[in-house]
């Protein structure tokens, strides 16, 4: 079966720290061990503790950590997903 999704108005806003877009943060040192991502371009915040973490959004499949340049798409039903500065604007068209 083919079909075209459904037009879904979103909210598109390049991720900045202190913004409270994230839904939280990971250690790096478990984003490492526990995880099968690349790591070179993560968001890296450094905690007053000397930690290094990384912000993420939590979907239905688990987690997505935010790369530098990512953009953080929330739609109008409520669901984020992170999106790639590289690919956002093809995939999404400003009306604003």
């Amino acid at each position: 079966m083919k079909c075209i999704r459904i037009p879904l108005e979103s909210e598109v806003t390049k991720y900045e720290l202190g913004k409270g877009l994230e839904d939280g943060f990971e250690l790096l040192s478990d984003v490492i061990t526990k995880g099968w991502i690349v790591t070179d371009k993560l968001m890296q915040v450094k905690r007053d503790n000397g930690s290094i973490v990384c912000p993420y959004i939590r979907h239905r499949r688990g987690r997505t950590f935010i790369q530098k340049g990512d953009y953080i798409i929330i739609d109008s039903d409520g669901t984020k997903q992170v999106v790639g500065e590289d690919k956002v604007f093809t995939r999404y068209k400003k009306i604003d």
